[in-house]
């Protein structure tokens, strides 16, 4: 167990790492106690329990049996009790931290207050996040906080990713909208499509991506719009056709709201004329396209 005080410059990293710890076994309880920080406790093998507040609000708490893989989160302000089956035990990798971006990250999903137990489908990613601030813990290290920092926001998206109904019923709906997001659908019609409901594909959407369908949509249009705008000559409004919307001035105004810079202007800061022309495809990181 490694206790860190992160310096002000730090914090303003949107997330600082204040302790860290990896332990197996048949480990003692902890609590009950209040923190006023965050704590990700990544349990990889064994079981045990928690006791948590009931979600009735009466100050009652509620225990609750958990089996490894599973995430334990720790709120600020919220008293827990949990402890390691004494016969079996279990193991644990745990990360306190706090910041700024855990509004956005709680906003997106990656955080979840209301649903302090998360089963996983795989906890090694996590634990590896968690491993790489122990291994940045070691004396001496002048880039201890930002290393442990930037391990923390990889510790929350391989968290996202691990959650056990994320592929339940997540990854195929992203899927089918990233397939389909360039044809000139509403969210309704894109619903049915998906023999869903429009609520139903809020809901979806916004359990897997942690945002609307509307906002992943046009996350992807508008990538693909850049892509189009500096690997290409091809005039604004045929981009803006390419990535499903029939009115270019409406297309402008949007890309500029949201990127900040005009159609135009940003393909004249950005412009590379490519050899051979734009590709949608994806390289393969190992083996890059070679351009002549």
């Amino acid at each position: 167990m490694r206790f860190f005080t992160p310096g002000p410059v730090h914090h303003r990293l949107g997330l600082v790492c204040l302790g860290v710890g990896m332990q197996h076994g048949a480990l003692p309880p902890v609590g009950p106690r209040t923190l006023d920080h965050y704590v990700a406790i990544v349990i990889s093998a064994g079981r045990g329990w928690c006791e948590l507040p009931d979600a009735t609000g009466d100050f009652a708490t509620r225990r609750h049996e958990v089996v490894a893989p599973a995430l334990l989160w720790i709120t600020p302000g919220v008293p827990h009790h949990f402890g390691a089956d004494p016969d079996e035990g279990w193991d644990e990798a745990f990360v306190d931290f706090t910041g700024s971006a855990v509004t956005a990250y709680t906003e997106l999903g990656c955080i979840e207050p209301d649903r302090p137990l998360v089963p996983l489908t795989d906890a090694g990613p996590a634990r590896s996040a968690i491993a790489r601030i122990t291994r940045a813990a070691r004396p001496g290290n002048p880039l201890l906080e930002i290393e442990a920092a930037a391990a923390v926001h990889e510790l929350l998206v391989a968290l996202r990713r691990a959650r056990a109904d994320t592929t339940a019923d997540g990854a195929p709906v992203l899927e089918a909208l990233a397939r389909d997001a360039f044809l000139p659908l509403s969210v309704a019609e894109h619903a049915a499509r998906h023999g869903m409901t429009a609520a139903e594909l809020r809901t979806a959407v916004r359990r897997s991506a942690g945002c609307s369908p509307k906002d992943y949509l046009l996350g992807i249009r508008l990538g693909r719009a850049k892509e189009l705008l500096a690997g290409t000559d091809l005039p604004v409004s045929t981009v803006a056709r390419r990535v499903g919307y029939d009115d270019p001035a409406y297309f402008s105004r949007l890309f500029t709201r949201r990127v900040g810079t005009p159609p135009i202007h940003f393909r004249a800061q950005q412009a590379r004329t490519v050899p051979g022309g734009f590709t949608p495809h994806i390289p393969d990181p190992d083996h890059p396209p070679m351009l002549t």
